[in-house]
Parts: structure tokens; C-alpha cells; sequence
């Protein structure tokens, strides 16, 4: 089950899926926390330096279907292990520990997929 889920769908011009695809890549361009003005409502994702990402394109009875999608972990960057931790030489004594999600992190993941002005462009030809 997920923690949250948002997905909208409607109908937009070319021009409004290029703004909402415009706000996206500023977001993820600056990183951090970032603040998503989706319709009536606003979504704040923490964006991370690194995703998982999948296109997928495909055609048939008479549309086209474009997905974008970009994953990452809710539960942030690993740390590096303090220096006294490592055995001389090697990593093999080292653990690295996760921090542990936030209230905030926890319900973000989804929501990039969800943005549906982000997440897909449809177009019938």
C-alpha cells in the first residue's frame, strides 16, 4: 500500500502542459524542498540529487501515451560512516545507517508520478 497518493487528470493545452513541465524542471533544477502549485492545491516534495527514471512511450488505437516517470526513496541521502568507524585500509567494517523518514518524507514519494501534467503528455492523432 502506498502512503499517498495524488493523481489528477484533465485535458490541457500544449502550452499549460509546458508550464507545468516548466515548473517541474525548475524544482528539480534547485533541489531541496520544493513547492508544486497543482490546480487548487500547492505539493511539497522534498527533491533529492539522484533518481530512478523510466520513459515509456506507447502507441495505439489511435493515441499516443508518454509517460515520465522519476522515483527515489522516501528516506533521504545515506551518510557517510564517521572516520572511526572504517577499518584501516578497507571498507568492511563500516555501516552506513540511513536517517530515519520524516513526517514530510514519508508522504512525498508518489507524488512526482502523480503530477499529471508532469507525469504524462497525451496526445491524439
Amino acid at each position: 500500500m502506498k502512503d499517498l497518493k495524488f493523481e489528477r487528470k484533465r485535458s490541457l493545452s500544449r502550452h499549460e502542459a509546458a508550464d507545468q513541465l516548466t515548473m517541474l524542471a525548475a524544482a528539480l533544477r534547485e533541489g531541496g524542498e520544493a513547492e508544486l502549485k497543482l490546480g487548487a492545491g500547492t505539493l511539497n516534495l522534498r527533491i533529492p540529487e539522484e533518481f530512478r527514471s523510466e520513459v515509456e512511450l506507447e502507441v495505439g488505437d489511435g493515441e499516443i501515451e508518454l509517460e515520465i516517470e522519476l522515483k527515489w526513496s522516501t528516506r533521504g541521502p545515506r551518510e557517510a560512516p564517521a572516520p572511526s568507524a572504517a577499518v584501516a585500509g578497507s571498507s568492511m567494517g563500516a555501516k552506513r545507517s540511513a536517517p530515519r523518514p520524516t513526517a514530510a518524507t514519508k508522504t512525498t514519494k508518489p507524488a512526482a508520478k502523480a503530477a499529471n501534467g508532469a507525469k504524462k503528455a497525451k496526445s491524439a492523432k
